[in-house]
């Protein structure tokens, strides 16, 4: 939607125009976003999807010089090749053949099966290949592309590789391939060919393909277990994991396997009988296997050797027990939950090609290993929480100790014990950086000398968090990034970026000439080269930037420089917007980003100058036949004396004289969304507002600021306190409000209740009711628990249960339930992975005991956030209906009436309306 229809439209007046319609449950499917986007490296072509909520997408390719577009039907995931010569991109089989082979049960074989689509760019013709299961293109080279081919009516893991060379239109085939992979100029290509039991020829190996030669050595032989296959930067060295143990095997030991040229095949590297690992240690296949950037040294994974299976035990005799320990590290539902990762967890080790050198980095007393400058630095940090995690139960996190690892010979030398925060290794190696959140500065490490430094006391502003209000250490602002060979680190504060010397003997300077603080601007920097490691002297620096006063979005630049005299930032674009994901061209000066507001979609731009940009995509073109909305700040102050501000939305039909049922919505703070775009979708659970706003609601999103130990009490004085402000204008009808929230917004919700009868209707989705059997919880996503929650984050009472049972007294709703007059919808989901879904079950019998108004769905296997679609529809009709009847007097559906009875379960929903319920 472009702002010129706007602007053609005001000249009609109101009469003139046509009644729009209000949203429906029947627009969601239609409404469009943007994805998939990118840009050619000469900057003259774009793709990107067009895509449905629910349907067949669209792909468009755009030709920035003639203006020209080609949609490709179901067109999805491009890739424009180097060269800016081709599209190439997957065909999505129908969406409605798809849905109708699920329906029917079909076989994985005779499903619809999606096709290849590639198109040579300045021409319109789309060469289609039909069948293909994936395709892949060099990183870096151009000519060639690879693509693996369905095998007709079989279920099977492998298929034909295609080798297409695109300027020639020829093509080679290896047969059986399982797996694949690119060097990253695209002058080889590793396959795996597996043996196929219906092909007598097939063998299994691994191929090499010369791509210019068009043809392929065999570098492995014989049937094997591989994975990780690898090249290095030159297409030159490959190396992968391999096992000879059978696919039955009790035990499978991998190997290393190494290939550079000149070999008649891979040779083990490393293997079980190495004696630089740990006793009972082998070659993991789960671990990355990888080169250096200058190919002189090969990382991979190893691990513990796991014992074989028992074969002797009859799962139905044995118990099925989970035993807790005092002394675990991690509390069994959290170890049940990372089973499998943990079942594959590696640990690094490294070959060295040159001098057959293998040297185990990481063991069980320093898990982790963070490597620099691409692998080629001779130092490493490592680090661990070891003896740490324990408290994880009650702070959220653990403390580190961390470690320099020199990579030549495999020692480490300890650098910090109990860090409350991440370490970092600079990109060339030199420094490692820390933040100390008790004293909050940041620290340096140099490597060659040993020397630490606090890089940081003569910043004389805070580098955490300021306005944070949760019971711990603030966070800090973090890192824009490094000056080229580790000259200088970029360190935000609230607004600004400095410039910090880690040698110590520059004093910091502000980057951004203390424009961002004196502006109430935030300058964060945006990396546009995907490969960037560092900041070159001079380099221009797109800064995304926020008014934290008027909530606009911009950019702005400055450069990267050791300049006495800072520079202010140079004004690039700022507005009544939200701007996404800026992409640039490598090598012309085109631009591509989505900007969008609350009226506007987030359509797609182009140009060399953000300013003035291009519009080249018009998405929900159909949103002008609804009536929409607008968004405003709005200012009151809380009943604590503070100033308070959120988002008034308002129906685009507004008029002044009329009055308008209200609706809050709120979680924490949420105003620096005021220009972000709200699509109408059937949400997780959160308050749909466009479609409420549509219809004739308004709906006020209020920030809040909490106390510590009295989070209810923060929601009274922010929420109430809106709620008031709005009510005195005559607009707003004061005796049909309404709450909604979710999680945290849930629990506040449930409290609010507790305490005002303003609102004629509350919907809690998946609250908190009773925060002392809660803070025993587990959080069943995680398996953590849930003490960290109320000591030190969201829930904010700062204490254990047993030092301050009051507050967690004061702050649950469930022990102030008499209070309650307003009728309140629930959902509570039984796979809820955050909030245990029996804190509903206690909201909800509580209040049903006492006689009051209550109603509570359960989505059966549904998340914290509803994940399926249908049930996401189903909550947002439940919603409407809810709402509608207590705030516009609305017949009841029958779900709200009588309810459903089980024995009609997935028959009847419950949605028709009857007489009143009042």
């Amino acid at each position: 939607m472009c702002v010129a229809a706007f602007s053609g439209l005001s000249l009609l007046t109101y009469a003139q125009q046509p009644a729009k319609k209000p949203l429906d449950h029947s627009v969601y499917d239609g409404w469009q976003s943007i994805s998939n986007k990118a840009i050619s490296n000469n900057g003259q072509w774009i793709v990107y999807t067009v895509n449905p909520q629910e349907g067949d997408a669209s792909l468009f390719i755009y030709n920035n010089k003639t203006k020209q577009r080609l949609e490709v039907p179901r067109g999805a995931n491009p890739v424009i090749t180097e060269d800016s010569r081709y599209a190439i991109f997957s065909i999505k089989a129908p969406f409605a053949v798809t849905r109708q082979a699920k329906i029917k049960k079909k076989k994985p074989s005779e499903m619809p099966k999606d096709s290849l689509g590639i198109v040579t760019l300045g021409n319109n013709n789309v060469y289609k290949v039909p069948a293909v299961r994936s395709f892949k293109t060099p990183e870096k080279g151009t000519g060639v592309l690879a693509y693996l081919k369905e095998k007709p009516q079989a279920d099977t893991t492998s298929g034909h590789l295609v080798i297409y060379y695109l300027d020639k239109q020829t093509a080679d085939t290896i047969r059986n391939v399982q797996d694949y992979i690119f060097s990253k100029p695209g002058n080889r290509l590793l396959a795996e060919v597996v043996t196929e039991k219906k092909d007598s020829l097939s063998r299994s190996a691994v191929l090499l393909w010369n791509v210019a030669a068009h043809k392929a050595d065999t570098i492995s032989r014989g049937a094997a277990l591989r994975k990780q296959f690898a090249f290095d930067e030159k297409g030159e060295q490959a190396a992968w994991c391999s096992s000879r143990d059978s696919v039955k095997a009790l035990q499978q030991f991998y190997s290393l396997y190494y290939y550079r040229p000149g070999q008649d095949s891979g040779v083990i590297t490393a293997d079980k009988t190495n004696r630089s690992f740990p006793a009972n240690w082998s070659v993991s296949p789960d671990g990355k296997v990888w080169f250096s950037e200058n190919g002189q040294r090969l990382f991979f994974g190893t691990a513990p050797i796991l014992p074989p299976k028992d074969t002797n035990i009859v799962d139905f005799e044995v118990a099925r027990v989970d035993i807790w320990n005092y002394q675990d590290d991690y509390l069994q539902p959290m170890q049940l939950k990372n089973l499998d990762k943990d079942l594959k967890k590696s640990y690094q080790a490294v070959y060295y090609p040159g001098t057959q050198k293998v040297l185990q980095l990481a063991d069980k007393d320093m898990e982790n290993i963070q490597l620099a400058n691409r692998g080629n630095s001779p130092y490493a940090l490592g680090y661990t929480d070891k003896g740490q995690r324990v408290a994880m139960q009650w702070t959220g996190h653990s403390l580190k100790t961390s470690y320099l690892v020199n990579l030549e010979n495999g020692n480490r030398k300890m650098l910090q014990e109990n860090l409350d925060s991440v370490s970092r290794i600079s990109p060339a190696g030199r420094y490692i950086t820390w933040y100390n959140l008790q004293q909050k500065q940041w620290y340096a490490y140099e490597t060659s000398t040993g020397t630490t430094r606090n890089i940081t006391e003569k910043i004389p502003v805070s580098l955490s968090e300021e306005d944070d209000d949760h019971p711990d250490m603030p966070a800090p602002y973090g890192m824009a990034g490094w000056l080229e060979d580790d000259k200088a680190v970029y360190i935000y504060d609230r607004f600004d970026i400095w410039q910090v010397d880690p040698s110590g003997k520059v004093a910091p300077q502000l980057l951004t000439a203390g424009y961002g603080r004196e502006q109430k601007l935030r300058f964060r920097y945006v990396q546009l080269d995907k490969e960037e490691r560092f900041f070159t002297p001079g380099q221009a620096l797109l800064l995304e930037t926020f008014n934290e006063t008027t909530k606009e979005n911009g950019f702005y630049t400055t450069f990267s420089t050791f300049k006495k005299v800072p520079v202010k930032p140079e004004l690039l674009v700022m507005g009544p917007y939200t701007f996404g994901d800026p992409i640039k061209a490598e090598n012309a000066p085109d631009y591509i980003f989505t900007k969008s507001s609350y009226v506007l979609s987030p359509d797609l731009y182009t140009g060399t100058s953000l300013a003035k940009a291009e519009q080249i995509s018009h998405i929900n073109p159909q949103q002008q036949e609804y009536n929409w909305g607008t968004a405003e700040l709005f200012k009151w102050t809380a009943y604590n004396g503070k100033p308070a501000e959120g988002i008034l939305y308002k129906p685009e039909n507004f008029d002044s004289t009329k009055k308008y049922p209200v609706l809050l919505y709120f979680y924490e703070k949420l105003s620096d969304g005021l220009y972000s775009y709200n699509p109408p979708a059937p949400t997780p659970s959160r308050l749909n507002i466009s479609f409420f706003v549509s219809r004739g609601y308004l709906v006020l999103a209020p920030d809040v600021t909490y106390e510590n130990g009295h989070p209810g009490q923060g929601a009274y004085d922010y929420i109430v306190s809106g709620a008031r402000a709005v009510a005195t204008h005559p607009w707003a009808d004061s005796l049909n409000m309404g709450i909604q929230g979710q999680s945290w917004g849930g629990y506040q919700v449930a409290y609010l209740i507790t305490r005002t009868s303003l609102f004629k209707a509350a919907w809690a989705g998946a609250p908190v009711a009773n925060m002392t059997s809660a803070y025993g919880g587990i959080r069943w996503e995680s398996g953590m628990n849930r003490q960290f929650q109320y000591e030190r984050s969201q829930s904010r009472i700062g204490a254990t249960l047993w030092d301050k049972p009051e507050l967690y007294i004061e702050n649950s709703p469930l022990f102030h339930l008499p209070k309650v007059t307003t009728p309140l919808a629930i959902m509570s989901n039984d796979a809820d992975g955050a909030v245990p879904w029996y804190q509903g079950i206690e909201l909800f019998t509580g209040l049903r005991r006492l006689g009051k108004q209550v109603w509570m769905l359960n989505y059966n296997n549904e998340a914290h956030n509803l994940v399926q679609r249908q049930n996401r529809k189903d909550i947002q009709r439940r919603e409407q209906q809810f709402f509608d009847h207590f705030l516009k007097n609305a017949p009841a559906p029958e779900w709200m009436q009588t309810g459903v009875p089980a024995t009609e379960k997935g028959k009847n929903w419950g949605w028709e309306t009857g007489p009143s319920a009042q």
